[in-house]
């Protein structure tokens, strides 16, 4: 049985533009919520969504759903995959994080 406490992470890194593992965060994670602070664009996933899947809002005015693709947020044993998305993980831009397991 879980002991009711929620662990929370948060954390930057850098957008390569290419498939990227985020594997600092120690647990696996039941929400990720990303800031692309260079692009303006939110993107969220969590539990119940299919892997690789996520809510992006780019610009405050253009929601969208990322469907099970290459492109979204996968949740791993110790942190996240990011996908290659073109406005979430975008090469050399600054990318904050909060997961939550």
């Amino acid at each position: 049985m879980a002991s009711g406490s929620m662990r929370k992470v948060c954390g930057a890194f850098y957008g390569t533009g290419a498939q990227l593992d985020v594997c600092t965060v120690g647990f696996r994670p039941v929400h990720v919520k990303l800031i692309n602070a260079g692009g303006l664009v939110l993107g969220e996933w969590m539990e119940g969504m299919a892997d690789a899947s996520a809510l992006k809002q780019v610009n405050a005015d253009t929601t969208q759903i990322i469907l099970a693709s290459t492109n979204g947020i996968t949740p791993l044993s110790d942190g996240f995959r990011l996908g290659a998305d073109t406005d979430l993980n975008v090469s050399g831009e600054l990318v904050h994080y909060a997961v939550e397991g």
